[in-house]
């Protein structure tokens, strides 16, 4: 197997690296949620800006695993 290959599904890994951390962010945020109800706007915001952030992460990596695969 080629190095390209192997450094291509390594960038494509980012995606489950977000939809873990995405995972974990929703189940924090619903049992804060639930802990604290009046803190709910608060919270809602903090979750959506780190959702972001790392489906921005999963993003770019596969930009770059696209950039591996077709210009090496």
């Amino acid at each position: 197997m080629s190095t390209v290959a192997i450094g291509a599904a390594v960038a494509a890994l980012t995606g489950i690296g977000a939809g873990v951390g995405i995972g974990l962010a929703t189940y924090k945020a619903v049992d804060a949620i639930a802990r604290q109800p009046e803190a709910e706007s608060k919270i809602s915001k903090a979750l959506l800006l780190g959702c972001a952030l790392a489906e921005a992460t999963a993003i770019y990596g596969f930009v770059v695993a696209l950039l591996i695969i077709f210009t090496l």
